[in-house]
């Protein structure tokens, strides 16, 4: 998914590796992070939750960018309809619960998006790509997530991968890992660094003892319902918040307090241990890379190729105008136990 504001935030992300550690009683401590509404296009556009990047906390493990979105009547909205994009040093994780996405790409890779099936793009040195809800679609809900590649793999050759995970049953919780390992579920894709991404859903007021790597950062994403975590219930998430956990804790509690069935996203890595700038669709290490990502796609270089068979007016999205002056840095500094 593009990034379609027309005045995206100067973000110079930190990775801060200084731990937040789970306290005696074996509790921990859990920061919550409140989304943003940002609207996808033009006077019907859809509007998507956006959780990461923002002031407060920049990256989960190497996971810088997170949208929620739905479910959408798409007869009201419009649905999804991404013109061609170009993506730099990053991976795009595509994640859906309803409806259907055609994706095309430089590549020409010719692929849709399903419920319960990833389709995780690598854009390294450079890529361009369009999103467009099919036909079909009368509710579109999911998550879009990016994926920061480290330095060493920053100019990394363009790759795409599909994977449909099996379903694990767990204490009424569906699991689906389609990213990283859980409960013995392995996922065959490849990240470049290690990362940890599967989808829970929750039977009413069922609850799961989740044990986790003590050496990542998670971030629990609420889709529906309301949940506690730890098992004394100390924090509370609702829908479209983002439960953050540092470092040092080995398990995390969950339990859906709702009357309904309730879903989360977990996301979790260790940390990248890099600065990076992120800006519109591109992550780079400085300013000039930015500079540079941005005259390279509006003047149609290779570095990004040419998407075939999109059928909208727009064949090349416009780049929005850079800021008058260099990126600010903003702090990341992880919660405290």
């Amino acid at each position: 998914m593009s990034n379609l504001e027309t005045s995206p935030a100067e973000i110079d992300c930190h990775s801060d590796e200084d731990p937040q550690a789970s306290t005696a009683d074996g509790a921990i401590t859990v920061e919550v992070l409140t989304a943003r509404d940002v609207p996808l296009g033009g006077p019907r556009a859809m509007t998507v939750h956006r959780t990461l990047p923002q002031r407060r906390r920049s990256l989960v493990g190497a996971w810088c960018f997170a949208d929620h979105y739905g479910p959408d009547d798409v007869s009201v909205t419009g649905g999804m309809d991404v013109p061609p994009h170009p993506h730099t040093g990053l991976q795009t994780v595509s994640w859906l619960f309803t409806g259907e996405i055609e994706h095309r790409d430089t590549m020409g890779n010719h692929a849709m998006v399903r419920p319960g099936e990833i389709n995780l793009m690598t854009a390294g040195h450079g890529i361009a790509h369009t999103e467009v809800s099919t036909p079909e679609t009368t509710v579109l809900h999911g998550v879009q997530l990016w994926v920061a590649l480290p330095a060493e793999s920053m100019d990394t050759a363009r790759d795409f991968a599909h994977y449909a995970p099996e379903t694990l049953r767990r204490d009424g919780v569906d699991v689906k890992v389609f990213l990283g390992d859980l409960f013995g579920s392995v996922s065959p894709v490849h990240t470049f660094t290690p990362l940890l991404g599967a989808e829970l859903v929750f039977e009413p007021g069922a609850s799961l003892d989740i044990a986790v790597k003590t050496e990542f950062e998670h971030g629990i994403l609420v889709d529906t319902g309301t949940f506690a975590i730890n098992e004394a219930g100390d924090t509370t998430l609702e829908r479209t918040e983002m439960g953050y956990v540092g470092l040092g804790a080995s398990r995390i509690s969950l339990t859906n307090r709702s009357e309904k069935p309730g879903r989360v996203i977990l996301l979790g890595g260790e940390p990248l241990g890099e600065d990076i700038i992120m800006w519109w669709n591109f992550i780079g290490r400085t300013h000039d890379d930015i500079v540079g990502y941005r005259d390279e796609w509006m003047a149609h270089s290779e570095r990004f190729g040419q998407v075939h068979g999109y059928d909208g007016d727009i064949q090349h999205l416009p780049a929005p105008a850079l800021p008058h002056s260099h990126l600010k840095p903003r702090q990341n500094t992880p919660g405290r136990a």
